[in-house]
């Protein structure tokens, strides 16, 4: 069960993980937290303990800040032994998917407290990070000054290089670019840069992937680099968010969905789960399945109720179904957040819209702007 849970958090690139052999010299003793992470290196430590008895096992997990001695996490797991591979890897994947999402905002926190003469470029990649989370026109300006003073200080870091391109992305996408074709240029050429640096990071593939298939529109270049990232950490959540979208966009809708639904799994309480349902309620929309679509546009708009994307989603699945008057609500809604849109414009900011034929003319049905 260790060397399961130390080699699934060792694919994180982010995550510096002790070995086994390492963290096992203090197996069965009672320690202090803070000489083991003295002694190991470490800021945080993960401790389990494992009990059965009938035929059952218990697993318990807490994660634990060294520094303050603060539990970040802990869980509770209690299964049948009947399949112990099976069961081994149910733990690992609920103990994955919950520790990394809980120390990068432990991170981030830590991150905020720092004096700014003392913060480092990774301190600023979080903070940058942070605001580029809720895909705002200031969120994503500010991210992108802070991500700039990183690239700065260190060239060379490949995830600072992915986030610019991101944002640049992102402004282009969501029609906040004063200079489109600039930005668009920008986030393809700084997508490379991170490729170049760490061509083997899953998150640095899997964001490359995402920018490419919104900007360029290379299906099968898109596809084999969004294959290769969630081969390379399948517990990832980026990573399947990230596929979901490319298979979107390249037309394949189950692929996306299933991807989508990977992406919850892993991480069911992740800040930017608006982005997976929003993906997955498009890609319902073109497979006909319109009261899903709602269903997971909804989701969205719970998750960040100021990000534009599930109120295109509902506008057009309620237009399918005929419940006009919450069609035209949800169109209100999205151009009140999104007052400059219209479908032409959207259409030309991105190849999100090649395979959104059903999606395009809920729009149309909604009395969107043409």
């Amino acid at each position: 069960m260790v060397e399961e849970i130390t080699t699934a958090l060792s694919r994180f690139k982010s995550l510096f993980v002790v070995a086994r052999n390492s963290s096992f010299t203090f197996k069965g003793k009672a320690v202090d937290i803070k000489e083991v992470g003295r002694r190991l290196g470490v800021r945080y430590v993960l401790q389990g303990a494992v009990r059965k008895a009938s035929g059952k096992v218990r697993i318990t997990g807490q994660l634990i800040e060294v520094a303050t001695s603060a539990h970040i996490w802990a869980e509770k797991f209690e299964r049948d032994m009947t399949d112990i591979f099976a069961l081994q890897d149910e733990v690992t994947l609920a103990v994955v998917s919950a520790i990394q999402p809980k120390l990068f905002h432990a991170e981030i926190a830590l991150a905020k407290r720092r004096r700014p003469e003392d913060l480092t470029a990774y301190d600023l990649y979080l903070r940058a990070l942070q605001r580029a989370f809720r895909s705002t026109r200031d969120g994503l300006a500010e991210a992108l000054r802070l991500v700039q003073r990183v690239l700065k200080r260190d060239p060379k870091f490949a995830a600072a290089a992915g986030l610019a391109a991101l944002c640049h992305a992102e402004n282009v996408v969501r029609g906040y670019a004063v200079d489109p074709q600039f930005e668009r240029k920008e986030a393809v050429r700084l997508s490379r840069v991170a490729l170049r640096l760490d061509d083997d990071n899953p998150d640095t593939l899997a964001n490359a992937a995402l920018i490419s298939a919104l900007l360029v529109g290379d299906c099968e270049t898109e596809i084999e680099m969004s294959d290769r990232a969630v081969s390379l950490n399948p517990n990832s959540y980026r990573a399947w968010n990230c596929r979901g979208w490319v298979y979107k966009i390249a037309g394949q809708p189950e692929e996306a969905i299933r991807s989508f639904e990977c992406a919850v799994r892993m991480s069911p309480l992740d800040p930017q789960q608006y982005t997976v349902f929003t993906g997955m309620g498009f890609a319902l929309v073109e497979l006909r399945r319109f009261d899903e679509a709602v269903s997971a546009g909804k989701k969205a708009q719970r998750n960040n109720p100021s990000y534009p994307g599930p109120y295109r989603c509902l506008a057009s699945a309620f237009a399918h179904l005929g419940r006009d008057a919450e069609a035209r609500e949800a169109a209100t809604r999205m151009l009140e957040i999104d007052p400059t849109f219209t479908i032409s414009a959207w259409i030309a900011r991105s190849q999100l819209s090649k395979n959104a034929k059903l999606m395009i003319e809920g729009f149309r049905k909604a009395g969107l702007p043409e």
